[in-house]
């Protein structure tokens, strides 16, 4: 069984180096995925977190799919309570002008940033979602909002002729709910570390209503995978991106630090960063990964891998993608993939 295999890039900023050369690395690996055949690249809205690259996905966006050919660029996502959804609406029937069937458009509820940002931001409340999805839905179909208003309709510049596939983030079964009842495609961020995608995405599945913009559903699991040629060299490298996470679970970003100081920081300590992260070899990883393919009976998997070592980061990359190639219920190979 072959599996659809996408990328997640948060842009976090590697210890020493700056925001741009972090948009440089994210450029080599758009174009890496690419040839490596990764089907998207997603990248996500932060703010006010100085160890982190990016506030501003279409900017980004544009940047990538202008360097690239084939790989679905998209966001993962817009925060659309930091955002009028005709905004997000103009930006992305813009960028699915330029970049003809190639944009992806993810959407979550949750604020990207720290109470004191998201006020900054004008966030509105998150109680309103849905009636921002529907908004979201009515300019991307290049429908009149709202319907028979007496003061007059709004309608997207530039029409969106080819609107970008729009897709419901989430990490509970609140995303998948609202998914299922619009009809939209649905992500589960399965790399938060939550154990609830298998019953969202059942949920989802057992729920869904067909719509115009898709008949049957469409799920997609992000997950943090950092592979290498052996487990020791994959659990090293891994040190890196398990204290960025754990320190932003405890409200304090940090800089992506080089493995050996990574480690030493943790100091061996337990962190929930192996609750759902696959770090090993390429065998052991194709084996983890599939067992979440078939507990999830997900249609994609986005893989998130934020090592300090950039070169380590497109090994795993590649590493990924030779081995789940050829259908992660082939049995184990004898041999390591080629360098």
């Amino acid at each position: 069984m072959t599996t659809a295999l996408s990328v997640l890039d948060p842009a976090i900023i590697p210890s020493g180096l700056t925001a741009a050369d972090t948009v440089a690395a994210s450029v080599a690996l758009a174009r890496h995925a690419e040839e490596l055949g990764y089907r998207r690249l997603w990248v996500t809205e932060h703010h006010n977190h100085p160890g982190l690259a990016m506030g501003t996905p279409p900017v980004l966006m544009a940047h990538l799919a202008a360097r690239t050919n084939r790989l679905r660029i998209g966001s993962g996502g817009v925060m659309l309570p930091n955002h009028a959804p005709l905004t997000v609406a103009e930006q992305f029937a813009l960028l699915a002008a330029l970049h003809p069937g190639r944009i992806d458009l993810g959407v979550g509820r949750g604020p990207g940033t720290d109470p004191a940002a998201a006020r900054a931001l004008r966030r509105a409340d998150a109680h309103d979602f849905p009636q921002a999805v529907a908004e979201l839905q009515a300019f991307l179909g290049g429908r009149e909002w709202p319907p028979g208003h007496p003061y007059g309709t709004i309608r997207t510049v530039p029409e969106p002729v080819a609107p970008p596939p729009l897709w419901i983030l989430g990490s509970s079964t609140y995303g998948a709910r609202l998914a299922a009842a619009a009809g939209l495609p649905f992500a589960f961020a399965h790399h938060f570390g939550g154990g609830d995608a298998e019953p969202a995405l059942r949920l989802y599945r057992d729920t869904f209503r067909p719509s115009a913009a898709r008949d049957r559903p469409r799920t997609l699991v992000t997950v943090t995978v950092v592979a290498a040629d052996t487990a020791a060299e994959a659990r090293r490298h891994a040190a890196s991106q398990e204290l960025v996470q754990l320190r932003i679970a405890r409200g304090l970003p940090d800089a992506l630090l080089p493995a050996d100081e990574a480690a030493a920081r943790l100091g061996g300590g337990a962190t929930p960063f192996g609750a759902s992260a696959v770090v090993g070899d390429p065998f052991t990883v194709r084996d983890e990964l599939g067992r979440l393919m078939k507990s999830t009976g997900a249609d994609e998997l986005m893989v998130n891998t934020c090592v300090h070592d950039q070169r380590a980061r497109l090994r795993s990359y590649a590493l990924v993608a030779e081995v789940m190639a050829a259908g992660w219920g082939s049995g184990r190979r004898r041999t390591a993939p080629s360098k």
